[in-house]
This record gives structure tokens, sequence and C-alpha cells, in this order.
């Protein structure tokens, strides 16, 4: 519902007659609100370069992929010829504010105008070379002028102020053909120019030799019209390039032009004056531009004091122009008329003093017209635009203005550039704030990208506390604007400046993100070498920052690289904190280390002859400090007692045979040939009670007994702790004899019983062993062993530590085979 009108709004029903209340008008957007900041909205932009999509996003940084087959874009159209008339006043620089300058002809340019049209209707390039100043640009817009209709695709007009030769052939790609959002890659590229049939007219070339000639190769159905100064580098010798030199006006020609600025015909003093000027500044068109602002300037500080003078007969008249002088303003000298920029600058306002200071501080770039009520503080600033252009102050560069040749230069031996770092740091915190508005297109980000660059470099050269960080800001919100609006060119240079920023100013997340978009670029221009050390370098720093979202952008990034260069796949990098549970091994060490503890069973030589009992394997526990605890059966009392019980007689056998002289010389097994008397039943134990190792103090468990062979040599046999309470008894002296152990004779060959066997009553001081008895048939019968494991752990309250298993096992041996269980 409206505020103002709490009825209904709907149809039929809304007041829009006369006696409707006044409804309250929207807030503008872009108006400040007070301290409350407008919320603002991220600016995401999906390109097309070459075959790989590319998602340009300014909060977490952009995302490449390859292209699907729908995604691929239509085959780029060519602009009509109203298009192009309407791209090319949009690139024009804007007409600046206030009254119109006078129009100023073309003097003792007309030879040179026929014959650079004559080398184009031949399909010829030319290069035009002349000092700054020397009026190159008026040439040439003349000579565009002239050749119209020379070619099919028209003239088109680009500006070579800090661009590379891939830079202009992807303008002049811009400037033909309608390609929404698309990018075409090197070869794509190359296949378009080559169709292009235009008169190109590129002013303040900076690049000549392998370049240009790149440049040349590349679009051999257009006539190219180079403007250049002749400091840029040469073309090669097979270049068939048009050579020619723009020198200065003569002294009549240099008369006139100044007269055409004054718009009056000079004094004889003024005409002396100007002709030692001519000698002075070689005949340069600038300098009598500046000449004649100087004489315009004095003119009205001579109008101002006439005016004050009848001011004071007649005070309803106020003076015309500011307040009157002391005295007649004298003619310039020649000094100041060769070097006129500091003398312009002081009889100008305030608003155009501030936007020199900001021009000075960007490194000779100016402000936009619209950017400069916001930057000098001042409404009606953009007005001042107007008055340095008229004052030969500022020359066109593309669609922006630039300080004149030699301007910078004398207002920084005036005193201008002793604010520099300041204003370049205003003018960093607001370009911050408009480039990345939401309103603000890209495009008109790009357009501005010369200003931003001076800025962002501005800060990053300088030592004062917090320009880093600045320009950490800048980087980070213009980045993203230059490469929605397709000007690679300044992307780079945005990224590199603000990786060395954030590098200085420790941001390491923002560092980044730098090396991220750096890799990214390079992946889309081709050079996989300078992507994959820039991903690397990202991920590597997202690594240790825990940024688990640009590190999975970086290495999808650099899974393209590899996939591009035929490499494999990059090694998964787990980042700190992103560890996932790995399964472990229960055969492996434990991850502390595996603690020193006595074996579980004694080293045995033969293993032909060992009792193969299945076992539940030993789980490290937590921490790796104790082992695990050994998986049993729950048995009752009783049954641990006598496993108690039978171990001990068990270790007392491997001690004798480990002390005795007998057939084992190592002492590590015991020999058992005769089994328990089954008369001795009531003082053995029974063959299925499960045995028993005793352990150390320290719970520790100890060598426990083996289990007999076939061979007579011991095998591995399984331990349990004993209980409370249970005493190993000590061990006699004596050692059994090769055929009887136990001194009692054996008939026959020896076979196992059908029944299981006994071990004999031990006391202490004497020992027995488990012997063979024989049977009637003398046939060896295999006797079924008893082996008992469960899975179920049990606990004990006992002070010897957790329980463990208890493995029963009972077996009669044979001569032939084991019996295993």
């Amino acid at each position: 519902m409206d505020p103002t009108n709490r009825g209904p709004e709907e149809y039929g029903h809304d007041r829009s007659g006369d006696d409707a209340p006044p409804r309250r008008q929207s807030r503008d957007p872009l108006t400040p609100d007070f301290g409350h900041q407008t919320p603002q909205q991220s600016r995401a932009v999906q390109l097309i370069s070459g075959d790989l999509l590319l998602t340009v996003n300014p909060v977490d940084g952009s995302e490449i992929e390859a292209c699907r087959p729908g995604q691929r874009p239509e085959a780029p159209e060519r602009h009509t010829a109203e298009q192009r008339a309407e791209r090319e006043r949009a690139a024009a620089p804007p007409v600046p504010a206030g009254p119109p300058g006078p129009q100023l002809p073309l003097l003792e340019r007309q030879e040179d105008r026929e014959r650079l049209v004559r080398h184009l209707g031949r399909g010829r390039s030319v290069r035009l070379t002349g000092p700054a100043g020397s009026g190159r640009t008026a040439l040439l817009d003349a000579v565009a002028a002239d050749c119209a209709d020379l070619a099919p695709d028209g003239v088109v007009r680009l500006s070579g102020w800090k661009r590379t030769s891939a830079d202009l052939l992807h303008a002049l790609f811009e400037a033909v053909y309608r390609a929404p959002l698309h990018r075409p890659d090197r070869e794509g590229l190359l296949a378009l120019v080559q169709g292009i049939g235009a008169v190109v007219v590129v002013d303040d070339l900076e690049i000549g030799g392998a370049p240009l000639q790149e440049l040349l190769d590349a679009t051999p159905e257009c006539a190219f019209l180079f403007g250049a100064s002749p400091d840029v580098p040469a073309p090669t010798a097979d270049s068939n390039l048009e050579e020619v030199v723009l020198d200065g006006l003569g002294r009549s020609a240099s008369i006139e032009l100044l007269q055409r600025v004054v718009e009056r015909e000079l004094t004889e003093v003024e005409a002396n004056w100007a002709g030692d000027l001519w000698f002075e500044s070689e005949g340069l068109p600038l300098r009598f531009v500046q000449a004649g602002a100087l004489l315009r300037q004095r003119d009205d500080l001579r109008a101002g004091h006439d005016a004050s003078d009848s001011y004071d007969d007649d005070p309803a008249d106020p003076p015309a122009f500011g307040s009157a002088p002391s005295a007649d303003a004298p003619l310039p000298s020649l000094g100041e008329g060769a070097a006129p920029a500091a003398l312009l600058a002081s009889r100008l306002s305030e608003a155009a003093r501030e936007t020199l200071r900001f021009a000075v501080a960007l490194g000779g770039e100016v402000p936009h017209q619209a950017h400069l009520p916001a930057l000098v503080g001042d409404t009606h600033a953009d007005a001042a635009l107007g008055e340095l252009h008229r004052c030969g102050l500022l020359s066109p560069a593309g669609p922006r203005y630039r300080l004149a040749a030699g301007v910078m230069t004398q207002l920084e031996a005036s005193g201008y550039g002793e604010t520099a770092d300041a204003h370049a740091r205003s003018a960093a915190q607001h370009y911050t704030w408009w480039s990345g508005h939401p309103s603000v297109t890209p495009e008109r980000a790009a357009a501005e990208a010369d200003a931003l660059l001076a800025s962002l470099s501005r800060l990053v050269l300088g030592d004062q506390a917090g320009q880093a960080s600045a320009a950490v800001l800048l980087a980070r919100s213009a980045a993203p604007a230059f490469a929605a609006g397709m000007q690679w060119g300044s992307w780079e240079k945005a990224l590199r400046s603000g990786q060395e920023a954030a590098r200085i100013a420790g941001e390491v997340a923002e560092e980044a993100y730098f090396h991220h978009e750096l890799g990214v670029l390079a992946l889309c221009t081709g050079h996989l070498d300078r992507a994959r050390a820039e991903l690397e370098a990202s991920i590597g720093m997202r690594g240790a920052l825990a940024d688990k979202s640009g590190a999975v952008a970086g290495r999808r990034a650099l899974a393209l690289v590899a996939d591009r260069a035929g490499d494999p796949l990059p090694a998964e990098r787990t980042l700190p904190g992103d560890e996932s549970p790995v399964p472990r091994d229960e055969q492996a060490s434990p991850p502390g280390g595996t603690p020193a503890v006595r074996p579980l069973f004694p080293r045995v030589t033969d293993t032909s002859a060992m009792l193969i009992t299945h076992q539940e394997p030993l789980l490290p526990a937590k921490g790796g400090a104790r082992l695990g605890v050994l998986r049993g059966a729950r048995r009752n009392l009783v049954a641990v007692g006598a496993g108690a019980l039978l171990a001990a007689v068990l270790g007392t056998v491997v001690t004798l045979g480990a002390t005795s002289g007998g057939e084992d010389p190592e002492g590590r097994s015991v020999t058992t040939e005769q089994s328990a008397d089954e008369d001795d039943g009531e003082n053995g134990l029974p063959a299925d009670e499960p045995a028993a190792d005793p352990a150390s103090d320290d719970g520790t468990p100890g060598d426990g007994p083996a289990a007999p062979g076939p061979s007579g040599t011991a095998g591995p046999s399984t331990s349990a702790t004993p209980s409370p309470g249970a005493s190993s008894p000590g061990a006699s002296s004596g050692t059994p004899s090769s055929g009887s152990p136990t001194g009692r004779p054996t008939q026959g060959t020896p076979t196992p019983t059908k029944k299981p066997t006994k071990p004999p009553a031990t006391t202490p001081g004497q020992t027995g062993t488990p012997t063979e008895s024989p049977t009637e048939t003398g046939t060896p019968t295999p006797t079924p062993s008893e082996s008992e494991t469960t899975t179920d752990p049990t606990t004990s309250d006992s002070a010897s530590g957790p329980a463990e298993t208890v493995t029963a096992s009972t077996t009669q041996e044979t001569t032939g085979s084991p019996t295993t269980a």
C-alpha cells in the first residue's frame, strides 16, 4: 500500500484525479542516503573466450570451464553503416561543457592531406611521423573524413595509446563485427580479421618492428594510417609502409593561426612577439594555440579593468571579469609563451586548477567530466574541462582527454605535483566505489581504464601508509569490470598492480585472488605454462588460508590446463581441516608407532610343524600407545583358572627345554613325544579347557608355550591373561630322555588314542609333558582337535587391565601330518 494513501490500489479504485493527494516521489538510487548505504548486487558476467566459458565473479573469483556444444555462440555479424557511425560518435571524446572554442583551420597541410589520401586509395599503409603538438590528430581527422567511402567496411578510428598489437586486433574486430559477450581466441580472431576491408586510422601508435609487422600481416585487406611520434620504434624493412614526416608551420601560417585563436587582428607588438615565438617553438601549432589563449586572457583582464573603471561611475554595472588588476596586464614574456601552462592555469578557476592537480597525480590522464564534481567537490566542476580545452592544455586521446604535450612537466615545476599522492588516493577511493557500483556498465568502466590504472600505479609506487591497501581495493573492484568489458589488456595490468600491492600490504587472501585471476587470463590467452604457475601459487596460498571454495576453483582451472597441455591430472591436495577419515589398516603400524612389547610367541625355526589356528588380528589401540584388546570367549572362572594352571605347566616345559643341552641347541623349542597317561586323568586337565599365558606385572603379555607338533617341535599357541591369584609354579631341574621323557617305556608303534589325552598332574619340583599312547590296532588314527574362538570382547575389573581372548585348543599328534583346528 502507498504510505500516503491507505485506500485500495486495485484496478478501478485508484485515485488519479485532481483530488488525489500528492504522492512521495521515489528516491534516486544513486543519490547518497545520508550514511545509509544502498545494498549492492554482485555483478557476475558469463563470457565465451574461444571454446571456453568464463564466469567473471567479482566476489569469489572467476571460474572457467570448457564450453558445451549448446553454449557455442553464433557467427559474428558485421555492423551496418549506421551502426558504425553510431559507434564512431560514441568513441569520440566528449564535448566539453561551456561555450565552444573557435574552429581552427588546417593550415599548410593540404599537400600532405592529398598525399595520404592517394596512398590509402591504392591500398597502401602509411606512417605519419611528427613531434607532439605538430597537429597530427587534426590531419588524421581530415584524412579519415576524405576516405569515408573508400573501403567496404568504412573507416575505423582506433587509439594506439598504451595498446599492443593484440589489443588493436581485438579493437578492430569489435569495431567491425557484432559479437556480444564473445571474445574469439587467437585462431578465430585471425580468421575473422583477415576478411576485414577498411581504412584503419590509428593515432598515438606506440608499437613498431615485429609487433607492427604482425598487425599488418594479420589484416591484408586493410589500409592503415598510423600517427606516431619520432621516438616510436621504426617498422621493419620489409613492412612496405610509406613514411610521411610532418613538420611545423611557417611564420605566416603561425601568425594566422594565432589570429584565429584570438579572433582579432594582432598589434605590431604582438606580431613581433609571435615571430619570436615561432622561432623558439619551431612552428608547432600547439604553442600558438596556447599563446592565443594567453592573449585572450590578457584581453579579458583588460576588459575587466575597463569595466572596473566604469563601475566607479555607475555602480549598477558590475565588472564583467572578476576583480580588476591594479594595472594593465603586460604582454607575456617569450619564456612564458614557450611554456605557458603555469601562467594559463593561474588565471583559471579553482575547479580547473584542482582538475589539473588530479591530472598531474594520474600521470597526465584527465578524469571524465562526469567525475569532476565528485573529485573536486564542486557541483559545477564539469565546466572546468571546457576551460582547460579552450586554453590548449588538453589534447584528445581516444574517448577521453589527456594533458597536452609538455604541460605536465611545466605544471610539476610550478608545484602542482606536491599533493600528487593525496589526490591519487582520493581518485582511487572514488573509482573504487564507482567501478563496483551495479549501475556502472563494464563498457563505461573500460572507457575510464587509463585513469583507473594511473591511480593504481601511483598508489603501488607510493610509500605512504595505507596506499597499498587502497590500491588492493581499487584493483579488486576494477579488474572484474575490465574483464566483463573484454578489455583484457587493462585487466592484466590491474591484476598485476593489485598483486604487487597485496604483496606489499601483506594481504595473502587478496594476493591469492590476483594469482588465480592471472592464471585464468593466461589460460584464456593460451599461455599454459604461465597459467599453471599462477594457479599453483594461488592454490598454495588458499590452502594455507583454508579457503576451500577458492582452492577448489583453482584446482578445476589447473585440471583444465593439464587437459589442454596433455599432461596428467595434478595430484589432489588436501587442505588443512579438510581431511576425510581414512580407513585404518589393521595390519599397519599404529599412528604413534609400535610400542616396545615382549613377543607373544617364541621364535620357531621349523615352520613346517607349526599348528595353524585362527586368531583375530591385533587392532591398534586409540593413540597408538597400547595394543588392542584381544577378542575371546566368555569363560567361567573354573575354565580360566584351569587355563592359567596349564599355561604354568607348559611354561615350565619351555624353560626346561631352553636350559637343557638336548637336541635343540638354540633352546627355543621343546620336544614332546609322550602323551599324558589315561591313568593320571584325575590329576590332569580336561582337553577342552583353554590354555593361558602368564603376563607381567605391567600388563605386558609374556612368552607363551608352544603346542606340540608331530616332529617334536613346539608350535605357536594362544595366550591369555591369568586371573588374579593365579601363580606360576616353580620349575625343577631335570632333563627328559630321548625315548621317553617320563622314563616309562613304550612298546610298538605309537599311535594316538581315540580319546583326548590329558596332561599329567604336576607339582612344584616335578615336570610332566604330554606323551603319545599306543592304540590296539597300531594304525595312526587322527583325533579331532577342539578349538574355540569367539568374537565378543570381555572386560575384567582385575588389576591386570582389560580381559584378553581365551583360546582353547587340545591336539593329539600323529606320526603323519599335523592336525589343524
